[in-house]
């Protein structure tokens, strides 16, 4: 018995990459291209113009960016716009629908990173580690810190809101912050957050500069552990 047809016909992708009626194939036509799911991180905490998606994606074509932005807005993930003067410039900014992606895109994450494959020590944006710090955040050990902290991540800045656990992020410097941590690339904290390094030998070594509450700053490298890897026996 055929199923009643209940909506009108769906628009059609610019191509089908499976003829399979389940969501997840749907997701992967819709999201699944390389590079769309980074594209899609880069975009995660504010609009961004074509050269600075392409700064967070050294590793893609200007044409295979040019086509995978245009594939997202035909889809409706993200839109583009004009920003008002004095920047005049157009930008890529994620839809309502498109921001919702952070969901799966995160879970998809600390999925993979559980894998032996997993190296943190490979560059990083700073959109990046800043989705890592809202997906691997210890929601218990944050639980009663209230803070604002600027990341300056290269030209890049972000101001987190750390509160009630969890990471409120945009793009951008907000006054009266608590503390700022400020690095030329994003593995620098990365490596204090994930891979050990003392967060002081790095202040020393002019990797990471520190303003502010440097008691906050020590307690926040704390708060994010990565999940144990396939195959061994947690601690």
């Amino acid at each position: 018995m055929e199923l009643e047809k209940i909506t009108n016909e769906p628009p059609t992708l610019p191509r089908r990459l499976y003829d399979d009626a389940c969501g997840m194939a749907l997701a992967l036509e819709l999201v699944g291209e390389r590079w769309v799911p980074l594209i899609l991180r880069e975009l995660m905490f504010g609009p961004r113009r074509f050269g600075e998606i392409k700064r967070g994606l050294p590793g893609v074509s200007a044409n295979v960016l040019t086509q995978r932005l245009e594939s997202l807005e035909a889809n409706g993930v993200l839109v583009r716009r004009k920003l008002p003067p004095p920047a005049s410039v157009q930008v890529y900014e994620l839809t309502d629908w498109g921001y919702e992606s952070e969901v799966p895109l995160a879970a998809l994450g600390m999925w993979a990173v559980r894998s032996p494959l997993h190296d943190p020590r490979l560059p990083l944006s700073g959109a990046s580690l800043m989705m890592s710090f809202r997906t691997m955040i210890d929601s218990a050990r944050a639980a009663d810190i209230n803070a604002r902290i600027i990341f300056r991540i290269g030209p890049d800045p972000f101001t987190a809101h750390l509160h009630d656990g969890r990471l409120d992020i945009v793009r951008g410097e907000a006054p009266n912050a608590d503390l700022s941590m400020s690095a030329p690339e994003a593995g620098n904290i990365a490596a204090v957050i994930y891979g050990g390094q003392p967060l002081a030998a790095m202040e020393e070594a002019g990797a990471i500069k520190v303003e502010g509450d440097h008691a906050l700053a020590e307690r926040f490298v704390t708060l994010f552990l990565l999940p144990p890897k396939v195959g061994c026996a947690q601690s």
